[in-house]
């Protein structure tokens, strides 16, 4: 078979350059790479669609075609949308209608053959997805991976704040983009049963999709690279990692404090994560204090708390839990390590491990959350918020394969934490079960498996989308010019039910 991938954000890589120094770069990235060499493995022949960069700020994006090691039916096509330079997705909506899919499609036509499924990523791949169909009736799947209406509702969004939130994140260009995508593509892939109902079944999306009678709903979710996050796996500089770890631990933590396992949260530094809660919990307990220190995984940023690093949403977080740390005087009590990129994720893992931390990740809400299944793959044992994707994936007919918590209740995190730090046999069973739950369901194999089928239904007629009736195609989307633009107002409407 041969399918393409729909995402134009970001970019990609043999090198996986700028992973995590931009939210362009980060899981989705992994998401796509993974699940195209997994098929490529299996003989199926893939090509990643992305965007063409030339630019001197970010480079090694300017070939037109590029590939992996040792994967040879897997492609990397950059097609040129708008300027040269890197753009944040949020400025992509003008150039993927009038110049990404034309390039795409003339692309296929020099080649002689389209794909047999394309597969669309986030909602601008899914607004490519829809225009290449209508050009060519060649099917396409949708994974959101995250979707616009949740954003607005973490950061609070409001009649009074909505024109002010459109101009930063024209949220009005991004949800008419998922909801053409929703309607209009074959199948919708999710992660989590509560992905379908509770994201999807968002009232911004009524009238595009139906969550409960729809049929095109496939479960799908994402897997964990066994290769590198595995106990007995080694990563090049294994033991350069472990050192800068362990330098920072010398570093920002007592002397008398050292031998003591961590508490690991490894999450970019924005609100929805959580660090503050997590930094309470652990702050508001003296039991926990007792027991464990405080790691916070900071990517690039080598000692935030002490110096001024990081963009400006970074220096806000980190600024609040600098101020918990000097309020409750935890000073060598917390420590925060910069590790950038997979293979030092999975290294610093094995070596908390031996010393028996746990990794954390108390996020407000997660759709899926592949962090902890990664530490849990390495042998650490999980604590991970119950608000999302996490609920089914480490509790399932009664069995417990991580500890869920009460994100908005440091007491609930602080109790969550102490059930393996307290306890030596429960660590031992927690960091067992939580490797064996990754094994049987969350492998990259098992995802490229899941793509497989979904394809292959879709090309055999067992899914029939789109939905009925069509949306439209907004005018924007094809002619960005200012009087084309979708009006707030129908970000009124879908948003606020108006």
């Amino acid at each position: 078979m041969f399918l393409a991938f729909l995402n134009p954000q970001g970019n990609f890589d043999p090198q996986d350059r700028y992973w995590t120094q931009h939210p362009d770069f980060g899981g989705q990235l992994v998401y796509v790479k993974q699940v195209a060499l997994a098929l490529g493995r299996m003989d199926h022949r893939v090509d990643i669609l992305t965007r063409r960069i030339r630019d001197p700020q970010w480079p090694g994006f300017e070939a037109p075609l590029d590939g992996y090691p040792d994967a040879p039916n897997v492609r990397i096509v950059r097609i040129p949308a708008g300027p040269d330079a890197f753009l944040p997705k949020e400025d992509l909506w003008p150039h993927i209608g009038p110049d990404w899919v034309p390039g795409i499609l003339a692309f296929y036509r020099r080649e002689g053959r389209f794909p047999d499924v394309f597969t669309a990523h986030y909602a601008d791949g899914g607004l490519a997805g829809a225009l290449i169909a209508e050009e060519t009736g060649v099917p396409f799947t949708f994974t959101a991976h995250s979707l616009g209406a949740q954003k607005m509702d973490g950061l609070g969004a409001t009649p009074e704040n909505l024109p002010a939130l459109d101009a930063r994140y024209h949220f009005a260009r991004r949800l008419a983009a998922e909801r053409l995508s929703m309607n209009r593509s074959a199948v919708i892939i999710t992660s989590t049963r509560q992905e379908r109902i509770q994201q999807y079944g968002h009232r911004a999306y009524r009238g595009a999709v139906d969550v409960r009678n729809d049929h095109r709903f496939a479960l799908v979710p994402p897997g964990v690279d066994t290769a590198v996050f595995d106990p007995e796996a080694r990563a090049v500089d294994e033991e350069a990692v472990h050192r800068r770890v362990l330098a920072a631990l010398e570093r920002d933590i007592r002397e008398d404090r050292r031998d003591l396992p961590c508490i690991v949260a490894s999450s970019r530094l924005e609100p929805k994560k959580n660090h503050l809660g997590l930094v309470l919990a652990f702050a508001e307990s003296p039991a926990l204090r007792a027991r464990a220190n405080l790691l916070l995984v900071t990517a690039h940023l080598e000692d935030p708390l002490r110096r001024d690093e990081g963009g400006p949403a970074e220096r806000e977080i980190l600024a609040r839990i600098r101020q918990v740390v000097q309020d409750y005087n935890l000073w060598g009590e917390v420590a925060t390590a910069a590790l950038a990129g997979q293979s030092a994720l999975a290294a610093a893992y094995r070596l908390l491990a031996r010393r028996r931390s746990v990794f954390a990740l108390t996020a407000w809400h997660e759709p899926f959350g592949l962090a902890p299944l990664e530490a849990a793959a390495t042998g650490l044992p999980v604590v991970v918020t119950r608000n999302g994707g996490p609920a089914e994936i480490w509790r399932e007919d009664g069995e417990e394969y991580g500890i869920l918590v009460d994100p908005a209740d440091p007491a609930d995190i602080a109790r969550g934490l102490l059930r393996l730090l307290e306890n030596p046999q429960a660590w031992e069973e927690f960091a067992r079960r939580g490797r064996e739950r990754v094994l049987a369901r969350y492998t990259w194999e098992r995802t490229a498996e899941g793509y497989l089928r979904v394809a292959q239904q879709v090309l055999e007629g067992e899914f029939f989308g789109p939905s009925e009736p069509l949306l439209p195609i907004p005018p924007y989307f094809r002619d960005p010019r200012p009087e084309n633009d979708i009006p707030l107002e129908d970000l009124r409407r879908w948003y606020f039910g108006e």
